[in-house]
């Protein structure tokens, strides 16, 4: 029993990590994008910060979304592998944007596709902070699980 619940902790633990890496991964584009378009957060803009906190967890969503079964399958192979250093969370989040990008590149909607080398190189390093935010929460202790028997003590 107390296996089991460990298996759901480890699960918990995995997906808050999920979330925090998806949101970091929107602030990072959020803060590139505004930068891009020349707004910086000035003592004399006070729309700024509100406009990030409404835009963050929105674009989040669909980093999530999109993310979310190139994420399961590193996150797997880094569980079983009991890896848990920070480079291959940050390769990871790059892997997970390529993925998105030949997603996005495949659809047959025109519109969908992500044509500029900067939006693109900006989607790879938002994947890369993402990766780097869920190794802070999750990755650090990936396959612990595999690791430190725990004892049945009703069996």
């Amino acid at each position: 029993m107390r296996r089991i619940i460990a298996y759901l902790i480890r699960l918990v633990v995995i997906l808050i990590g999920y979330v925090v890496g998806s949101l970091a991964a929107s602030a990072f584009l959020n803060v590139l994008f505004l930068g891009h378009f020349g707004y910086a957060p000035e003592p004399g803009q006070p729309t700024i910060a509100p406009a990030l906190y409404f835009s963050v967890p929105f674009v989040a969503l669909f980093v999530a979304y999109f993310a979310f079964m190139p994420s399961a399958v590193v996150i797997l192979i880094a569980e079983v592998l009991g890896r848990r250093d920070w480079l291959f969370y940050a390769l990871g989040g790059a892997v997970v944007a390529v993925v998105f990008l030949g997603f996005a590149h495949n659809v047959s909607d025109g519109d969908f596709d992500i044509t500029g080398t900067n939006a693109r190189l900006a989607i790879v390093g938002s994947g890369m902070v993402g990766g780097i935010f869920y190794w802070l929460w999750a990755g650090r202790w990936a396959g612990s699980w595999r690791r430190e028997p725990l004892l049945d003590t009703e069996s």
